[in-house]
């Protein structure tokens, strides 16, 4: 019997399954039912079996047998295999029918991978969570030890629930992922513990596993207790496991003073418990492919699974969120002394301040903030936002320069001063951009504000005279100009600043550095995918901001040139930052009765590094994507655009009736993956800003608010509209 995808085919032998193309096996699971029994001990012994019956039943094939354990436990497997979705879908159900002397159960779907056993041969693919062999990702993430058995997360941490292996060599690539966005809560009222039984959980894990026959648990100080099982492994596989797990991860924080000398580690698992009747069900979609290469296969399988699972838009008055935007912006902002400024941090729901200082970009936003208050009150005459607006610029221009021409970052007013910060570059194009925006700003209005230009002009000389070689920059650098941080990965930040200086003064050495820097981005950024160390208070990791950066940049050196490559770096940039956005969706609780997500979706939310929580940063690229959709016609970008722009307003108090002090807040970000939200439940001022700021932009191209407007204007009109650098700076040449 089989089942066929294309190329790829699915065949049931003496219980077992093969993939095989082209005659060649690729994948095979000689005894397809896998169960883990957490014993009386609390120890987890796994047992598999094939299937003792399997028949065709229209154009599925069923699946059947039992596998009865040592303590007399004993689980009955139904398997029902389909081609759907541009690959199979396997649908099962567990059952247990004697239940033994065990204290909880799950089950696992797995392939084994017959091209190699050694790990270090694949390339993985885990939406916001791992990378080809995750080299830039933190000690603490999964992937990171490529030595250990177990590879597991549970599909809570990934932007969807997706794990791909491609063989390095062949190209050929396996992806498991869940079929279908229906996740409940789990059990509210236990904690979760290194090996835990919760019948209400129904979240796997996925990921990649090479067990020894031994059990594998951690003692909570974390010494692992290893004993021989009489089933034979199968060697390297990728899996889902049903409910999920957490493992192997190291330990941050182990005990002094034990007397073993292993590297202690976590391994954290969730059990069905086992009595009789209980029943698993579940489905799991596995997909097939040879791809040229890692970016061809992530972005393929993003794209199949995230038409299967993309959560529904939100219903989001956008014209109306930008106002609220605009209006706590304008309430926020306000004169400290000399400087004019947004506090640091306020805690919700109240916005009841806990820390002032400024921020020039990152967290802050100041210059941005300044840009977008001086623009609003302009356009819809409230002169207090124009002239808080005007003030916020006018303090940086004045007060920020350093002798050796790179801007200081970040103004307290309490000590009438700059506190000893770095002088991140992506943080720099950041205030520098909005900086340049004000300037034009004022001039399209009559309104000359040379120092601004200046400012600008001096900061672009610095970036110039302080670009390497080879065309890169450093991530930070100390007031004086020395570095601060060697890692060059943040050189795109500069770009688009670059490019945009140039178009306003005719200075052609700010083109040629953002064509240097562009250069060794599509190098490094784009060709290898380090994308890393774009959030500044975070470490060199990487994460979500470094590629939106490189998008950023990427398209600006298009605008400019009209080059392909520049395209073909912001299409492969634009591609790797989508994945870090939670497309799918499922239910999370916070702890405080006044939050959004209590009521709304956490879709739209997207992860900031590897292993870390997840914010609404993403919503700063809605307007990018509906340019990449215009220039490129891929109907995927626009959906994509219109999702972040309207799911990511979920996290906020969208229409005033969550109860925060004033709608349109909303929280800094959170981690959620547990399915209980933590989170320092605060406002910063960039949350409002990356929501406002492409709004703005989006209506001053095309004419709304809302992605659907721009949609009606014309094609042809629509395309002019795009090229915005056409007479970006015309009028303001000096």
């Amino acid at each position: 019997m089989r089942l066929a995808c294309g190329s790829y085919i699915l065949l049931f032998n003496e219980g077992g399954i093969e993939v095989r193309k082209d005659a060649r096996i690729l994948y095979s699971n000689k005894r397809p039912m896998f169960v883990t029994v957490k014993t009386a001990f609390a120890v987890n012994a796994f047992y598999d079996g094939a299937y003792a019956d399997t028949f065709a039943s229209g154009e599925k094939i069923m699946a059947r047998g039992t596998i009865t354990v040592p303590t007399g436990s004993a689980f009955a497997f139904t398997d029902v295999y389909e081609a759907a979705g541009g690959g199979f879908k396997l649908s099962r159900t567990v059952e247990v029918l004697t239940a033994g002397d065990d204290l909880g159960f799950s089950t696992k779907v797995s392939l084994k991978m017959e091209a190699s056993d050694d790990v270090h041969a694949y390339n993985c693919f885990a939406p916001g969570v791992w990378y080809k062999q995750n080299e830039f990702a933190p000690d603490s993430a999964i992937g990171k030890d490529l030595d250990n058995e177990y590879f597991w997360r549970m599909e809570t941490r990934y932007a969807l629930p997706l794990f791909a292996m491609q063989h390095i060599a062949s190209g050929e690539a396996a992806a498991l992922s869940r079929w279908a966005a229906d996740a409940t809560l789990p059990s509210t009222d236990i904690v979760r513990s290194e090996n835990r039984t919760d019948p209400k959980c129904t979240v796997g894990a996925i990921g990649m596993s090479r067990p020894e026959s031994k059990t594998l648990n951690y003692m909570y100080y974390g010494y692992g207790i290893r004993k021989e099982l009489e089933t034979e492994t199968a060697g390297l596989s990728i899996d889902y496991v049903y409910p999920g797990g957490e493992g192997q991860l190291p330990v941050n924080r182990s005990y002094a003073g034990l007397d073993y000398h292993e590297k202690p580690k976590s391994f954290q698992r969730i059990n069905h418990p086992v009595a009789a009747g209980f029943k698993q069900r579940y489905a799991v979609a596995v997909h097939f492919g040879q791809y040229d290469g890692f970016q061809p296969m992530m972005k393929d399988l993003w794209r199949v699974t995230y038409a299967r699972l993309r959560d529904k838009l939100f219903e989001v008055d956008n014209a109306r969120h930008f106002h609220n935007g605009m209006h706590i912006l304008n309430r926020f902002t306000r004169q400290y002394g000399d400087s004019y400024g947004l506090p640091f941090a306020c805690q919700l729901p109240d916005m009841d301040i806990s820390s002032v200082s400024f921020q020039f970009g990152f967290v802050g936003q100041q210059p941005g903030i300044g840009y977008q208050l001086l623009r609003y009150g302009d356009k819809e005459n409230v002169p207090e936002a124009f002239a808080k607006g005007v003030g916020v610029i006018d303090f940086w221009t004045k007060t920020a320069m350093t002798e050796s021409g790179l801007p200081r970052m970040c103004y307290n007013p309490t000590l009438q001063g700059f506190e000893p910060y770095p002088h991140y570059i992506r943080m720099l194009a950041d205030g520098i951009e909005a900086v340049l925006d004000a300037y034009l700003y004022m001039r399209r209005k009559g309104d000359e504000r040379p120092a601004w230009l200046a400012f600008c002009k001096r900061t672009a000389d610095w970036l110039v005279n302080n670009q390497n070689e080879d065309g890169s920059f450093y991530r930070a650098y100390y007031a004086d100009g020395s570095i601060r941080m060697d890692s060059k990965s943040n050189t795109p930040s500069a770009i688009r600043f670059l490019v945009q200086v140039y178009l306003v003064s005719g200075d052609d050495r700010y083109r040629t550095a953002a064509i240097k820097a562009g250069e060794w981005a599509y190098d490094h950024n784009y060709r290898t995918m380090e994308y890393r160390g774009g959030t500044c208070d975070n470490a060199d990791i990487q994460d979500k901001e470094a590629g939106i950066y490189a998008l950023f940049g990427f398209l600006a050196l298009y605008d400019l040139t009209g080059e392909e490559r520049w395209l073909e770096a912001t299409i492969g940039a634009a591609d790797y930052t989508e994945t870090w956005t939670y497309a799918w969706t499922f239910p999370v609780q916070a702890p405080w009765p006044k939050h959004p997500f209590n009521r709304y979706s956490i879709s739209g939310q997207s992860i900031i590094t590897i292993g870390g929580g997840a914010d609404v940063y993403m919503a700063a690229c809605s307007y990018t994507y509906y340019r990449l959709h215009v220039i490129t016609g891929d109907a995927h970008y626009l959906d994509f655009a219109e999702f972040i722009h309207k799911n990511t307003r979920q996290s906020t108090d969208v229409d005033g009736s969550i109860g925060y002090a004033m709608p349109g807040l909303g929280h800094e970000s959170g981690n959620f993956a547990s399915q209980t939200l933590q989170s320092h439940y605060h406002w910063l001022p960039w949350c409002t800003f990356v929501e406002v700021d492409p709004a703005s932009r989006l209506y001053d191209t095309f004419g709304g608010y809302e992605i659907a407007d721009a949609q009606k204007l014309l094609p042809e009109e629509r395309a002019k509209r795009n090229r915005i650098y056409d007479t970006f700076g015309r009028e303001a040449k000096v």
